[in-house]
């Protein structure tokens, strides 16, 4: 089914996300001297977007899913999700982050990412008429205001290499 427009700016940061999911997962393994610039980029892409993100969805998507039943459970785990993934931010800011840890980071950020393009956005788009998801879009752009418009620039550690 084809994104509403009204959650293409949500999409658009999904795909950014992604993009560092796949560049952790070809750069495996990651050596120890990489892992202090992998945590500084994955802090960067927290506070410049990620942050912001999750709050749009927290305080404008989510309670807009929970208005439908069969959406809750969905929502609660989604929202357990964002919980898990802080502390994972919180690890890669403090740089407490292993080799081990950041694989793991990347296949559960996609893991929700694909959670919610596939499921609650696929099913929101079902559900809600087409005024609903206009007015969500408008919440949604206020609340992704603050988030970075800019593409964030990757080093020579973390710049995408060809498979080995």
């Amino acid at each position: 089914m084809l994104r509403d427009k009204s959650l293409i700016p949500l999409s658009h940061q999904h795909q950014q996300a992604l993009a560092l999911c796949v560049r952790i997962d070809r750069a495996q393994p990651i050596p120890a001297a990489e892992l202090h610039t992998w945590q500084a980029e994955i802090e960067q892409h927290f506070e410049r977007e990620i942050k912001i993100h999750f709050s749009a969805e927290e305080q404008v998507l989510f309670p807009a899913a929970r208005q439908f039943p069969e959406l809750v459970p969905l929502v609660q785990d989604l929202t357990a999700d964002h919980a898990s993934l802080q502390e994972s931010f919180s690890k890669a800011k403090a740089q407490r982050m292993s080799a081990e840890d950041l694989p793991a980071f990347a296949q559960q950020l996609s893991t929700h990412i694909r959670k919610e393009e596939r499921q609650l956005f696929e099913r929101l788009q079902q559900l809600m008429t087409p005024k609903e998801l206009v007015d969500l879009g408008v919440q949604l752009e206020v609340g992704l205001k603050d988030a970075a418009q800019s593409c964030i620039l990757t080093n020579e550690a973390t710049r995408l290499k060809p498979k080995r």
